[in-house]
C-alpha cells in the first residue's frame, strides 16, 4: 500500500435518533443475481439518469437563496440536516448517507449509526479486495477473474460473486484486507458476503481506496474497476447518476433485495461517483425496510439529489 494514502477522515455528522436494536438480519440469496428489476421500474431508468425527476422544492429554493456559497458556508451541515429530516419525516424505512466531494474538500454524512445489510453494494468491497490480491502476488487478474468480476459488477450476478469471495479468501480475507486499509467498519456476514453490514462512510472509504491515485490500487487496475462501474447494466444504473449533469462521468454500484428478516421489507442501497463541473464526487446511501424497491430507489435518488446539490451550490452554473 502506497505510504502517501490514508483513509478519509469522517465527515462532521448529524446525530439520528436512538434506534432501536433489532434482530441479526438474513438476507434470501438468489442466482444468478438479485430479484429482477421489475419491467416498470427498468422503462423508466435512463442511461446516466436514474430512476426518477428531482424537481427542486419551493422550501429548497428560498434556503439556497439565503445559504451563501453551498458547502463552504456557515450552517451548511444543519441546513442540509434539515432538509433531508423534512424529506424522510413521512417516508416509509431507514436511510443514512455519507458523501464527500475530493476536489472541495467538502464532507457530509447523515445517521451514520446503526449499520445496514449491503446487498450487492458488497460486491464493489470484493472487486477491491480481489485487485489488491493480484497486486499482491504481482500479476494482472487472469481472463477468468476478469469475466467474473464484470459479471458481479455489470450485471450484479451473485455466482460470480461467489466464486470471487471465495477466491479472496471470504470473510478472513476481505476483512483482513479492509482492514490493512484503516477500513474497519466492514463486517462480513457469518456464511456470505450477502449478509455483509456497513455503514455508509465505510463504502465511501472503500470506493476512495478503489478509486483514488493516492490509493492502493494501481493505475491500470483503478482504470479496469472504473471500467465496470461506469458500464452498469441500464436497467440497474438507478441511484446516485440522478445527480449527473451534461458531460458528467458516473461509475456506482447499486444493491437490491427483500430481506427476511425484515418480513420481506426492501434494502435499496447505491454508491458512486460523479465527475465533471470542477468536482469529484463520493456517495453512499443505505437504505432499508422499504416497502418496495421502487420507493426505496425513490427515497435513495431524493437523498443523492439534495445531497448533491447541497455540496455543488458553490455558485457554478448548474
Amino acid at each position: 500500500m502506497p505510504a502517501a494514502y490514508h483513509r478519509p477522515a469522517p465527515a462532521p455528522h448529524a446525530q439520528p435518533p436512538p434506534a432501536a436494536a433489532g434482530p441479526q438480519q438474513t438476507l434470501a440469496t438468489r442466482a444468478p443475481g438479485e430479484p429482477r428489476v421489475p419491467e416498470t421500474i427498468r422503462q423508466q431508468v435512463k442511461p446516466g439518469h436514474g430512476l426518477l425527476e428531482q424537481p427542486k422544492e419551493p422550501k429548497e429554493q428560498a434556503e439556497d437563496r439565503g445559504s451563501g456559497r453551498g458547502a463552504s458556508a456557515p450552517g451548511f451541515a444543519a441546513l442540509v440536516q434539515r432538509r433531508l429530516d423534512r424529506y424522510l419525516a413521512d417516508r416509509e424505512g431507514r436511510a443514512s448517507v455519507a458523501a464527500w466531494d475530493r476536489t472541495t474538500g467538502a464532507r457530509f454524512s447523515y445517521r451514520e449509526q446503526p449499520t445496514y445489510l449491503l446487498a450487492s453494494v458488497a460486491k464493489m468491497d470484493i472487486l477491491l479486495a480481489l485487485l489488491l490480491k493480484a497486486q499482491d502476488e504481482r500479476r494482472q487478474l487472469t481472463r477468468a477473474e476478469r469475466t467474473l468480476a464484470a459479471r458481479m459488477i455489470r450485471y450484479s450476478d451473485n455466482l460470480a460473486a461467489h466464486s470471487l469471495y471465495d477466491e479472496i479468501g471470504g470473510k478472513q480475507g476481505l476483512t483482513q484486507r479492509l482492514m490493512r486499509l484503516g477500513i474497519d467498519g466492514v463486517e462480513p456476514g457469518p456464511a456470505s458476503w450477502g449478509s455483509t453490514r456497513s455503514g455508509p462512510s465505510q463504502q465511501l472509504a472503500v470506493l476512495d481506496a478503489l478509486t483514488s491515485d493516492k490509493g492502493p490500487v494501481n493505475s491500470a487496475n483503478r482504470d479496469y474497476a472504473t471500467a465496470l462501474m461506469s458500464s452498469v447494466t441500464q436497467s440497474q444504473s438507478w441511484g446516485v447518476s440522478i445527480a449527473a449533469r451534461p458531460g458528467d462521468h458516473v461509475a456506482l454500484k447499486n444493491g437490491w433485495l427483500p430481506a427476511r428478516a425484515h418480513g420481506g421489507l426492501w434494502i435499496v442501497n447505491t454508491v458512486g461517483r460523479i465527475t465533471g463541473h470542477n468536482h469529484d464526487l463520493l456517495i453512499a446511501v443505505l437504505t432499508d425496510h422499504n416497502p418496495g424497491m421502487a420507493v426505496g430507489i425513490a427515497t435513495a435518488e431524493r437523498l443523492t439529489h439534495i445531497i448533491m446539490r447541497a455540496l455543488t451550490a458553490d455558485g457554478r452554473p448548474g
